[in-house]
């Protein structure tokens, strides 16, 4: 299993997300970027749905991500002096010369830490890597028991053009482990190109949390701030919440 995306989902990114993901934590992140008053750091910074709009809007920001694929297609975006700003780094262990005022650990980066001591020195590396008084904020899903008990088998979740007369259909299938809490999932691209039809399959896996185990994950780190809202607009949790959205102070 692997977090690194390969160079075919990270060419169908964009697309397939901007369909089948509402711009819902958009406004909240951005908002806590222009707040900061001081460096950014992005972890999974990805193709750069929120890196980009920060750097129009004059932000200091900064961002990492493990797949070099990802990050190619966001150096197309932005004039190439800002690609400095940008290296193939892992939250567990990024490297900079200077402290953050806020790092942002957004759509489920996480969970992708499948390892509860990898989780907890992650949030430790994350803290040394604070200014006083500085903010990390990342989200989580909170899990579905009827979803993890089922699973999904072979949904298409995507499917249309990506250019004139080119198909592509996206396919996803999960399962979880409900006693190790690891979710596996698999995505199948299927796309034509010039007469050519393709197909690829790639897996990643998921440890999702459930409430107190978060608190305890966070109270065993060096973080002794935090609050865990239900959604991006901060509200506490409630049983209909579909977010975890935790916000940590050093």
């Amino acid at each position: 299993m692997s977090s690194i995306y390969p160079s075919y989902f990270a060419r169908f990114y964009d697309l397939i997300y901007s369909n089948i993901r509402s711009d819902i934590d958009t406004d909240y992140f951005l908002k806590k970027i222009r707040e900061a008053n001081g460096p950014v750091l992005e972890a999974g910074v990805g193709t750069g749905r929120f890196f980009t709009e920060a750097l129009k809007q004059g932000a200091d920001i900064y961002g990492i991500d493990i797949s070099p694929a990802m990050l190619d297609i966001l150096k197309l975006k932005i004039d190439r002096k800002y690609h400095n700003r940008l290296t193939i780094q892992d939250i567990s262990d990024f490297s900079f010369r200077r402290k953050f005022k806020l790092i942002l650990a957004p759509f489920r980066v996480f969970m992708h830490i499948t390892e509860p001591r990898e989780q907890l020195a992650t949030l430790n590396h994350v803290y040394d890597n604070l200014g006083k008084g500085g903010l990390f904020i990342f989200d989580l899903f909170i899990p579905d028991p009827e979803l993890l008990a089922k699973g999904m088998n072979e949904v298409v979740d995507f499917e249309g053009e990506y250019a004139s007369g080119e198909t592509l259909r996206r396919i996803t299938s999960s399962h979880s482990d409900l006693i190790n809490q690891i979710t596996d999932v698999t995505f199948r691209f299927e796309w034509t190109e010039k007469s050519r039809n393709f197909k690829e399959t790639w897996n990643t896996r998921l440890r999702f949390c459930f409430r107190f185990e978060l608190e305890y994950l966070l109270m065993k780190s060096k973080f002794n701030q935090f609050q865990i809202f239900g959604d991006y607009l901060e509200n506490p949790l409630t049983p209909t919440s579909k977010d975890f959205v935790v916000v940590c102070r050093k």
